[in-house]
């Protein structure tokens, strides 16, 4: 983890989330790099406030949207944080926009944190061929299918890839994300 709550002061990074996302996914590594003095932005299709749950099922509150995705540039962010959740993973997977976003800061070279359901965002991008990743494990075969290689490990790093599977590894996933962007030079805005 980074030394000091103010080792990310300074640093901006991106929640891509919608509608359905898993509530927890969205806020442990939001108050991570808040304590750790980052700066947060929540991304999403619309515009408003868009609804939480917890295990997909149960309703687990709204969390108030920054801005649209469409109006975004990856190069705003030092960092990308994509939440899992299926009705959220599908709904981003699904949008232009979102899929988009996701690719240019893949192909940035910035770090890009996805758990759980997240890594469906990534396949339609078209940027894990050729990388070792994990997931939910019901995703696992998708992502073979489009070229990478799976692991069942709590949180993988492939370059500026980072992924997890479940809730369950969010203390690792919350660390991994802040090393990598600790450790990354800063970006020329």
């Amino acid at each position: 983890m980074t030394d000091t709550p103010t080792a990310l002061q300074g640093m901006k990074f991106a929640i891509l989330a919608t509608d359905g996302v898993e509530r927890r996914e969205l806020t442990e590594p939001r108050d991570a790099i808040v304590d750790a003095g980052g700066a947060i932005e929540l991304l999403s299709l619309k515009d408003g406030e868009i609804e939480a749950r917890d295990h997909d099922l149960e309703l687990a509150g709204t969390f108030r949207v920054d801005r649209r995705v469409e109006g975004a540039s990856a190069d705003e962010f030092d960092a990308l944080v994509i939440p899992g959740g299926t009705v959220n993973a599908d709904k981003l997977r699904s949008d232009e926009s979102a899929v988009a976003f996701v690719r240019r800061f893949v192909e940035s070279g910035r770090p890009v944190a996805v758990i759980c359901h997240g890594p469906w965002v990534l396949i339609d991008a078209g940027v894990v061929e050729g990388r070792t990743v994990t997931s939910y494990p019901s995703l696992r075969i998708d992502l073979r299918n489009a070229g990478a290689k799976t692991v069942d490990e709590e949180v993988v790093v492939d370059g500026n890839l980072i992924t997890s599977r479940t809730p369950d590894d969010l203390p690792a996933f919350c660390d991994a994300l802040l090393n990598a962007v600790a450790k990354a030079p800063a970006p020329q805005r």
